[in-house]
């Protein structure tokens, strides 16, 4: 199991980049962390994801 903001999802063996497409996220505007590390943009496609992972994901909002 891996959780995701909190939540226990069954994702393991998907890349992280599969992930955020699944789940409608915009990948330009997210800030993404796994056990406690940031994960680079350059490295969603080759993130896989794994039993025992805790993501956080940060969506940034614009405005003013």
């Amino acid at each position: 199991m891996i959780k995701i903001n909190g939540k226990i999802v069954k994702v393991q063996g998907m890349t992280l980049s599969a992930y955020l497409v699944q789940e409608g996220y915009q990948p330009a505007r997210l800030a993404v962390e796994c056990n406690g590390e940031i994960v680079p943009k350059a490295a969603y496609d080759t993130k896989v994801l794994q039993d025992g992972d805790v993501l956080e994901i940060v969506s940034f909002v614009g405005g003013g």
